[in-house]
């Protein structure tokens, strides 16, 4: 696991070499694990930051005889369940709307190949994403480089078209999402009735 990681770190493209004989259940406990670590790491820095709320929050909670740790611990607990989940929905829909436009760009080896690109592009994300406020840029940007770098090796096409499908589900998907607010926009706009004259 260990290996796996520094190899998705530093070394991306020779770690995909060694991956492509595995299938989408040895890329989904790997990304079970580093997003587990994720939420850990997550967790700790949120209970820091919020540390100086806690004298407000555990008045209130004390008032309603309930102990604050007690508390913490049990919306800890129900936010990293619902985390879990639905990282792994997303990264199955992300997966299958890349995979379109790898297809469409000559990616013919299959929807695992993907997948594995997907889940185990995330490690950078998942290692430094905890970190605040420089985390999640940082580690979202190497983790696309890596998810690209994954794509080319795992579907054997060139690195302009991998990037072409990257960039192409990203900014299809950014249009649709436009003409849906605007369409909500215009909606909204022209059913609200005038104010008085």
């Amino acid at each position: 696991m260990t290996d796996l990681v520094k190899g998705f770190l530093f070394a991306p493209v020779e770690t995909f070499g060694t991956v492509k004989g595995t299938g989408i259940g040895d890329a989904l406990k790997y990304f079970l694990v580093i997003l587990l670590i994720n939420i850990i790491l997550s967790s700790i820095v949120t209970l820091v930051i919020a540390s100086t709320a806690f004298t407000v929050i555990e008045q209130v909670f004390s008032g309603l005889g309930i102990a604050m740790p007690l508390a913490a611990g049990a919306g800890i607990i129900i936010w990293a369940v619902i985390m879990v989940v639905l990282m792994i929905l997303f990264a199955f829909i992300a997966g299958a709307w890349l995979h379109l436009w790898v297809y469409v760009l000559g990616g013919r080896r299959g929807y695992a190949g993907t997948m594995k690109a997907v889940l185990y592009g995330a490690t950078p994300y998942m290692c430094i994403g905890w970190i605040p406020i420089i985390g999640p840029f940082v580690g979202g940007l190497w983790s696309v480089v890596v998810e690209i770098l994954g794509i080319r090796e795992l579907h054997g096409i060139s690195t302009g078209r991998a990037v072409a499908a990257y960039l192409a589900a990203v900014i299809v998907l950014f249009i649709i999402l436009v003409l849906i607010a605007s369409y909500f926009v215009i909606a909204t706009v022209t059913v609200t009735p005038a104010g008085p004259a």
